[in-house]
């Protein structure tokens, strides 16, 4: 059992959960963020959020166009649209954390806004219960337990993709 350094006391997390003495970085980059300045830039990252968050809104829009859903039908849209997205946070963790240098800009236009925009957990809950509610009890299953694999496994995919691309050894194995 460690104790939180003197330097993180002022953390805002529950006194009284231990911390790890090796942290990996991005928990010490979470712990030791810096604090945003008064007066700093929060209106511009609201701005990259709100930016991204649009795109993310208009390409989420497209595809469920492109792709309708039938009432007591898988929906196949929403499906593709969050393991799509869960495959592009894959990505993007590993680049935001292990590749690319900071940027004030990146987690929150791509992170929050884009991919926020874009992925639809309140659609994915309500398309359950439309079928639920129809009595189509296969297909609701079917779409909430495979949803769930499919977004773990793209999001897998989409870091060991992102290492493999950036040179990083997937964890557990040595590069060759």
């Amino acid at each position: 059992m460690s104790s939180r350094p003197s330097s993180d006391r002022d953390v805002p997390v529950d006194p009284g959960a231990e911390v790890a003495s090796e942290q990996s970085h991005a928990t010490r980059d979470v712990l030791r963020a810096p604090r945003p300045r008064p007066g700093g830039r929060p209106a511009r990252v609201l701005a990259a959020i709100a930016l991204g968050g649009g795109l993310g809104s208009v390409a989420r829009h497209l595809i469920g166009e492109a792709v309708p859903a039938q009432a007591g039908h898988f929906p196949w849209a929403t499906f593709l649209i969050n393991v799509s997205g869960c495959f592009a946070l894959g990505l993007l963790m590993v680049y935001v954390l292990d590749v690319w240098p900071p940027s004030r800009y990146i987690r929150p236009f791509f992170g929050v806004g884009l991919l926020g925009g874009y992925t639809t957990f309140s659609t994915f809950t309500v398309e359950i219960l439309r079928l639920a509610q129809r009595g189509a009890w296969t297909v609701a299953d079917s779409y909430a337990l495979g949803s769930l694999a499919a977004g773990l496994a793209a999001v897998w995919c989409g870091m060991a993709l992102a290492r493999r691309t950036a040179g990083i050894p997937v964890r557990g194995k040595e590069p060759r």
